[in-house]
């Protein structure tokens, strides 16, 4: 599997490509957006995206969205920025993951080694391969989800994990660490706004397709749940 790493810090580049070799991948580099993008249509097995923000002519911000039109592709954000409305603009954009610089290139090559499992393994056999939510269907094995008109909603692998948690628990609350939890698969380390903010997009994509229809439901002061009668 190709990692493609996007930086116009040539430094950063190359020592991400040292620490993805040692974790048994294939480092890809680009140095800017439009370079990233040009790799993405034309390489092959490329399992996820590190990307920075902060490069000239096209920001990692647009690379991001211009992604998001037709690919569900794991991607890291790595930025200077660290404020917090920096990092909500990253995740809203789509991003799975975002890490601020300066880093450790350990903590980075967990969080590739936690991404790319989230977004590969299958989820427990004992879970129904297609849910029926509302005018949504939910199918686990392909990672899509239709209206009932086929329209098909363009999902990150985390906003996926988010929906088909809470479909496959009906009626049940989960807490932003239990969602955290479950759906990244490491102990709750980041606050629940990034949780909240991940499921704000949820709804945003939801409601825009189904012309509002409001599936997850906020339990103040609790988590989501979504209510089947």
């Amino acid at each position: 599997m190709k990692i493609l790493v996007v930086d116009d810090d040539k430094e950063i580049a190359q020592l991400l490509e040292i620490y993805i070799r040692n974790e048994g991948y294939e480092p890809v580099s680009a140095y800017n957006g439009k370079d990233a993008l040009s790799v993405l249509r034309t390489e092959n097995d490329i399992g996820l995206m590190i990307l920075d923000i902060m490069m000239p002519n096209m920001t990692g911000i647009e690379v991001l969205k211009e992604l998001r039109r037709d690919s569900k592709l794991p991607v890291i954000i790595l930025s200077a920025k660290t404020t917090d409305m920096d990092k909500i603009q990253g995740l809203i954009s789509g991003a799975d993951d975002y890490v601020t610089k300066p880093f450790n290139p350990l903590e980075i090559m967990a969080r590739v080694r936690s991404l790319l499992r989230r977004s590969q393994d299958k989820m427990t056999n004992d879970e129904p391969d297609v849910l029926d939510i509302g005018s949504l269907t939910i199918n686990k094995d392909s990672h899509e989800v239709k209206t009932s008109d086929g329209t098909e909603i363009q999902l990150t692998a985390l906003e996926f994990g988010i929906l088909y948690l809470l479909a496959s628990h009906p009626n049940r609350v989960f807490s932003a660490d239990e969602i955290f939890e479950r759906v990244w698969r490491q102990e709750s380390v980041v606050s629940a706004k990034t949780v909240m903010v991940h499921v704000s997009h949820l709804r945003d994509k939801i409601e825009e397709a189904t012309n509002g229809e409001k599936v997850i439901q906020t339990v103040w002061g609790v988590g989501y749940k979504i209510e089947m009668k």
